[in-house]
């Protein structure tokens, strides 16, 4: 059961594209925390843009109901505890124990419900500036009274592993349980790998100062960092923002900066990297995990063996891919080689416009429209409700993600708008997080989670739409060449980055358990990894090697990188299916969306006729990668 919610990732759209897991408070509380009225949405050269409104969840950090639900929590939880604990196999062997049974387990997920809405809301406001001390405060206060109310709880799914398996299958026959036999099969699936009850709970009350605590520590040394270029102190997001200036000076300038401020606190990360590395491997042996990544393979509800046929069709696809784009991109730039500041630098003789939120929003509201009235619906809620958070302020957490929250309550998307034409494919990337929140949203708080391999596929899905609808409406070569280029990169960036980063992390996570790595030795892993990647058209010039210290990812979230790899191809070879079958297909589609996390990905692929257990499902998303660079290169 995970209180603090976890946000969903989208991939970052700078150079170094890696994803960012950030949450954010709103001007409104901030404001009336402060005894101030509530500032006016950020208005500039792109126009309004909005700041979401939190009050769905709480009115502010001083709201009494925050205090009211974290009491009720804690009576809910212990008084949960003493109703079930130690009866739950008498319980599903008596004539009735799929009635007892169910009704225990609606008691949990309402419980958890309750739970997800203080710990969403500590979350989304403690990304408003991870260096506040009073946001700092709040958040860390909810994480320790959501560990300490749900050390209550731990008994539960330990205990529902106990029961024998006949019996439970026969109390499953009861419709009121059998509504939850996805759930509980995904807890069976941890039975192997479940500890003695007082281990588990030492585990769960420790990681408020173990893993916990050094993903805070992370978040707050990335904020507070800060870049000099030109004469300006920046910070994070407007210095990574400058690596796709058009301006090569500002883009060498950033990336100078970035690898002297790396450079300085480069240890610091090391030390983050090495402990939670280290907290890692000590769970995995206790729990008996075979593998590194096997713990999010399992969570993926994904086999291990398809996850490595992905990494090896994708590697082996590197010269086919990156190598080829980069080597067309440097001849487009008059050189034989691109520093690594040029690998996302807009093209030469292209003109970049900045596009405004008002036409941002009609884009990819149009995009969903074409294809599924009902998704663009969805999506207006999100703009009318005031559940998006554009602007660029100071100690907002960069990049994006769409937050489920709870069931009870709706999702939220935060962004760094800041007009790029990447920007509007994010803005389509996230609404299609958030879309697929709502669908799945009725399926309850135990059930609405989906996998991370599968929670890519609407996210990637809308992307995709939006930019088929603009590139078909492009006449001029030019912009369709841009558009065509900006689309590969961040296809490479999906799918060729993220399983590059997927296998930094696992040669990071097994020397380390040789003892610990200096920052050097990190360092020298990741320009292996990367230079196999990225290829010799791409010149990785000294600083690069600190460049692995701000991924979030590896931090909060081991392993999942290669998730990103995952939904890209599967939706492109998902698109190929709805170019050539557009009848019923997003009828399809959506009720693959609204199955949330219910079943396998083999089930949802199935009405698709794709089985990504068959080597060639990733070969043909890679092959839609293949045809676009040459395409590109007739437009050469």
């Amino acid at each position: 059961m995970t209180f603090i919610r976890q946000m969903t990732f989208i991939r970052f759209r700078h150079p170094s594209s890696h994803m960012s897991r950030s949450r954010k408070m709103s001007t409104a509380i901030a404001a009336k925390r402060a005894g101030k009225a509530p500032l006016p949405a950020a208005k500039s050269a792109l126009g309004r843009l909005p700041e979401w409104n939190l009050d769905d969840l709480y009115s502010g950090l001083d709201d009494p109901a925050i205090k009211r639900d974290l009491d009720r929590a804690d009576t809910e939880c212990l008084a949960f505890e003493e109703a079930y604990k130690g009866r739950l196999a008498q319980m599903a062997a008596a004539a009735d124990g799929g009635a007892q049974l169910a009704a225990a387990v609606r008691r949990y997920e309402e419980i958890d419900d309750l739970m997800g809405r203080v710990g969403s809301y500590a979350g989304l406001v403690h990304a408003g500036n991870t260096v506040d001390p009073a946001r700092t405060k709040f958040y860390g206060d909810v994480q320790e009274r959501m560990t300490s109310a749900s050390t209550h709880l731990l008994f539960f799914t330990l205990e529902l592993n106990r029961i024998d398996d006949d019996v439970l299958e026969k109390a499953m026959a009861d419709p009121a349980l059998g509504h939850y036999r996805p759930w509980l099969e995904d807890v069976r699936r941890y039975k192997p790998y479940q500890l003695e009850d007082r281990v588990e709970q030492l585990f769960h009350e420790k990681s408020v100062t173990a893993y916990s605590a050094w993903n805070r520590q992370f978040d707050a040394a990335i904020a507070g960092l800060r870049f000099k270029v030109a004469g300006r102190s920046l910070a994070i997001e407007p210095t990574l923002n400058l690596l796709v200036d058009r301006s090569g000076a500002k883009r060498k300038a950033a990336a100078e900066a970035l690898a002297r401020t790396f450079k300085e606190h480069v240890n610091a990360f090391a030390l983050i990297t090495n402990t939670l590395a280290k907290d890692k491997e000590i769970s995995d042996r206790w729990r008996g995990f075979a593998d590194i990544a096997d713990d999010r393979h399992l969570s993926n509800r994904v086999e291990r063996e398809v996850v490595d046929a992905l990494v090896a069709a994708v590697r082996a696809a590197y010269p086919r891919l990156s190598h080829r784009y980069y080597a067309l991109k440097a001849k487009w730039f008059g050189k034989k080689k691109l520093p690594h500041w040029d690998r996302n630098a807009p093209l030469p003789q292209v003109p970049t416009r900045t596009v405004g939120w008002a036409e941002a929003k009609e884009t990819v509201l149009a995009a969903y429209a074409a294809f599924s009235p009902k998704m663009a619906a969805i999506a207006e809620r999100f703009f009318a409700d005031r559940w998006i958070d554009a602007p660029v302020r100071p100690g907002k957490a960069p990049g994006a993600f769409a937050h489920p929250t709870t069931p009870s309550v709706h999702p939220y998307v935060l962004l760094n708008y800041q007009g790029k034409p990447r920007d509007v494919m994010t803005l389509a990337h996230e609404l299609g997080h958030g879309v697929h929140q709502v669908l799945a949203a009725p399926n309850g708080a135990l059930m609405a989670p989906t996998p991370l391999t599968l929670a890519e596929t609407a996210s990637v899905f809308g992307e995709m739409l939006t930019f088929k609808r603009l590139l078909a409406a492009t006449r001029d070569k030019k912009e369709r060449k841009a558009m065509l280029a900006a689309k590969v990169e961040d296809m490479i960036n999906t799918v060729v980055r993220q399983i590059a980063f997927y296998t930094f992390e696992r040669a990071v996570h097994t020397e380390r358990k040789n003892g610990e790595l200096t920052a050097a030795r990190i360092g020298q892993l990741w320009l292996e990894v990367q230079r196999e990647s990225l290829g010799p058209a791409i010149e990785l010039k000294p600083g690069y090697e600190t460049f692995w210290v701000y991924i979030p990812h590896f931090i909060h979230s081991p392993f999942y990188v290669y998730a990103y790899a995952f939904g890209d191809c599967l939706v492109n070879s998902l698109y190929a299916v709805y170019e050539h079958a557009a009848d019923g297909f997003a009828e399809r589609y959506l009720a693959m969306l609204s199955a949330g996390g219910t079943k396998h990905h083999s089930e949802l692929l199935k009405p698709f006729g794709l089985d990504a257990r068959d080597p060639k499902f990733w070969e043909g998303g890679l092959g839609v990668i293949e045809r676009m660079i040459g395409e590109l290169e007739t437009l050469n």
